[in-house]
């Protein structure tokens, strides 16, 4: 295993591109599914999960191929409808193929990706949605087996106790686009990346209305043509570099970040300090206002409310503000886990419920931490960043898996950061 070595100190300065979205690249590997002609995608980031789900689709037996370091080519002329247990499981995002399988082959069996470290997310409301569209499911053994001979338009309504089902939309609508008749689906989530993926079913020729909001309408279509996509900038690596340049009271231009997406986001920073201006081409520059942090107020909510994804490294960010910061979590409110890590650097927080809460100060203490999760992992980098002396974050391989060298491209902006064996760390650790 890995670890990163991070010296906090230097304040960040410089441009940072933008990479790809992951959470809208998986489900749009899955879709290429949908039709048998070859599909290219453009803007892919380099991450672990997406080298998982590109293997995934090599075992159903499409033909994947990586063009260059961000684009892939994918022909699924001959593919299978049963996903194997032994990739699945490492990545929750697979159950997303639920849906373009049965599209496309009328039936699909997919192992139950598991549980998570920051709560559980269950697949109800994806069974739900299949159901209503004629799909006969059971559950055997640990494996979801659907049948979708008898597969047709109909009413959804995908509200959940947090809200809309992102996966849960994305699945509804992959099945919906080929299944003869008119799907509504209500409540449907309206993330940027259900949008990104619903364009680029329109580019194979799928017929969908209401993109964008909480009502979809799908006309479903007999069969779906190959496309040439580029895959939308990702929203929460673009505000994790806003973080990371407001945490060492730094200076950074985001290049590519879409200012459309991160409403809620800018709204946060603004109220603590945090200028973010709106420059052209699509560029963000992110710095302090005063010398001084404002607290944070923050509930996560789905969108276009404050991001689940991004509650973690705000709250490292917290730990450097003024004053008490709140942090309610509505979506996981078990996530959380980053919190004790953060205490072992100095951070003062107790956790209410479902809420953090924070007592900022001027600066924490470099130590050795664990990461529990994706943004967990990026949380305790961003508080080493700003932190006195030396902070060894373990367990890194989470970062890879939703993050596209990141230290390579803190290096850029001037942070003091290595990736370097774990078996380098100090023996007192």
């Amino acid at each position: 295993m890995e670890v990163f070595r991070i010296c906090g100190g230097p304040s960040l300065k410089g441009i940072v591109n933008i990479s790809g979205s992951k959470n809208a690249a998986l489900p749009q590997f899955a879709a290429t599914l949908l039709s048998s002609e070859r599909s290219v995608l453009r803007n892919v980031p380099d991450l672990s999960d997406v080298r998982f789900m590109a293997e995934i689709l090599s075992k159903l037996g499409a033909e994947v191929r990586q063009l260059d370091r961000t684009s892939w080519e994918i022909n699924p002329a001959n593919i299978t409808h049963n996903a194997p247990y032994e990739l699945v499981r490492k990545m929750r995002a697979s159950i997303c193929l639920l849906g373009p399988l049965l599209g496309r082959m009328k039936k699909a069996e997919i192992p139950l990706p598991g549980g998570c470290v920051i709560g559980q997310r269950p697949i109800d409301l994806h069974i739900r949605a299949l159901s209503r569209l004629g799909a006969q499911i059971e559950l055997e053994k640990g494996i979801v087996k659907v049948d979708g001979r008898n597969l047709r338009g109909s009413k959804i309504f995908l509200g959940g106790r947090h809200g809309s089902t992102v996966t849960g939309t994305t699945n509804a609508i992959m099945a919906a686009v080929l299944a003869p008749g008119i799907t509504t689906i209500d409540s449907s989530a309206c993330e940027p990346e259900i949008v990104d993926l619903c364009n680029m079913l329109v580019s194979m020729g799928a017929r969908i209305s209401g993109t964008g909001s909480h009502s979809l309408e799908i006309e479903g279509v007999s069969v779906l043509s190959g496309c040439d996509h580029n895959v939308m900038p990702d929203r929460i690596e673009a505000a994790t570099y806003a973080i990371a340049a407001a945490i060492t009271h730094g200076e950074v231009t985001l290049v590519g970040a879409i200012q459309e997406h991160l409403g809620s986001f800018i709204n946060v920073m603004q109220e603590s300090g945090v200028a973010m201006d709106i420059q052209n081409c699509g560029q963000i520059k992110v710095h302090l206002n005063n010398s001084e942090l404002n607290s944070l107020e923050i509930i996560t909510l789905p969108y276009p409310g404050f991001p689940t994804d991004l509650q973690a490294q705000s709250c490292a960010l917290a730990c450097y503000a003024q004053g008490l910061s709140i942090l309610t979590e509505r979506v996981y409110p078990s996530r959380f886990m980053h919190v004790p890590e953060l205490m072992r650097m100095g951070a003062d927080i107790a956790i209410e419920g479902a809420s953090s809460v924070v007592k900022g100060k001027s600066k924490l203490t470099g130590a050795p931490v664990m990461a529990s999760d994706l943004r967990a992992s990026a949380a305790l980098i961003l508080a080493g960043l700003a932190a006195e002396g030396e902070t060894w974050v373990q367990r890194i391989y989470h970062l890879d898996r939703g993050y596209d060298a990141f230290e390579k491209k803190l290096q850029g902006l001037g942070a003091i950061v290595e990736r370097i064996p774990e078996s380098k760390l100090p023996k007192s650790f």
